[in-house]
């Protein structure tokens, strides 16, 4: 029988910071909405654009919709946390921010992975790209991650919430998670750990090592062009992906490939839960051509106007 006896649990986020409070509260509500903005934007603009209705854009596209939801499941909390100490979430509001979290995480390893496949679909067979990358290929390529992401999460998340909770009910990070929950329980959680960094490995690990291993090949291909202009319009459609995929797997790999959390989590957090889908609009829009031709042309419209 569960002797679980916890019904809420309290978030502790940066309550040790106790004079920056205010002040954390401004930076993580600029971050938060620039996010919203930023992403919210680029769909706008792909949706909009004819030019833009490509499989690179959609699945930008894609990516920038993921963010907004990845960053509104824990940032919203955070901030009523920090402005007005509303630090206590239910029992299942607890397990059901952690279980969308973490899907969310996922699909955004393989959302990746699969960018860089059609960057290195379109370098290495470009003759056949318009061919192998149909409307119906692209749909199905950008579903994949989604279930992939809530379907491997069930697993740890299952186990983890068959847990005993009799005491105490206080959460060191910003967030529920796995590690935090499973430091919590008072029954064994051997089972739900090894579960969790067994899945931290398919979840993160693998996506990044496909990725590793497709720029590979990508930049052996681009090394072979006689041009230095072709070079460099070749790699300069892959450098954002580059940025946007080193920022965010380089902290989820610290933060969730080993067996137990530390006190740094939370704020190695920050960057793959806020920062980086903050900056993320930017470097698509300040690193690319494509796009800057739009918003050039939108601003001659609304100048011209």
């Amino acid at each position: 029988m569960n002797k679980t006896l916890v019904t809420h649990f309290i978030l502790l986020a940066f309550s040790d910071l106790h004079q920056l409070q205010h002040v954390l509260f401004f930076v993580f509500l600029f971050t938060y909405v620039t996010c919203i903005v930023g992403n919210i934007s680029i769909i706008a603009l792909v949706n909009s654009e004819p030019s833009l209705h490509t499989p690179m854009y959609l699945f930008i596209s894609v990516f920038s919709a993921l963010e907004v939801m990845f960053v509104s499941v824990t940032v919203p909390k955070l901030l009523a946390n920090l402005a007005v100490a509303s630090n206590v979430i239910s029992f299942s509001g607890c397990f059901t921010q952690m279980y969308i979290f973490n899907s969310l995480g996922v699909t955004e390893c393989y959302l990746l992975a699969v960018m860089v496949f059609d960057r290195h679909l379109a370098i290495n067979n470009p003759l056949r790209y318009s061919t192998i990358m149909t409307p119906v290929f692209c749909t199905v390529l950008a579903i994949f991650p989604w279930i992939i992401g809530f379907g491997i999460v069930l697993i740890p998340a299952i186990l983890t919430a068959h847990l005993e909770f009799c005491g105490p009910n206080i959460i060191d990070h910003f967030f529920c998670d796995l590690a935090p929950l499973q430091k919590l329980a008072c029954s064994d959680s051997f089972a739900s750990s090894v579960s969790t960094s067994a899945a931290a490995v398919f979840d993160v690990v693998v996506p990044f090592l496909l990725i590793i291993g497709l720029y590979g090949h990508i930049i052996t291909t681009i090394s072979k062009i006689r041009s230095d202009e072709g070079k460099q319009k070749a790699f300069s459609t892959c450098t954002s992906h580059l940025i946007v995929a080193s920022l965010f797997f380089g902290t989820a790999i610290i933060v969730y490939v080993k067996p137990e959390g530390t006190n740094y989590d939370k704020y190695l957090a920050f960057m793959y839960t806020a920062f980086t889908p903050m900056i993320n609009p930017f470097i698509y829009t300040l690193r690319n051509r494509d796009v800057k031709k739009v918003f050039k042309k939108i601003l001659k419209q609304l100048f011209c106007n």
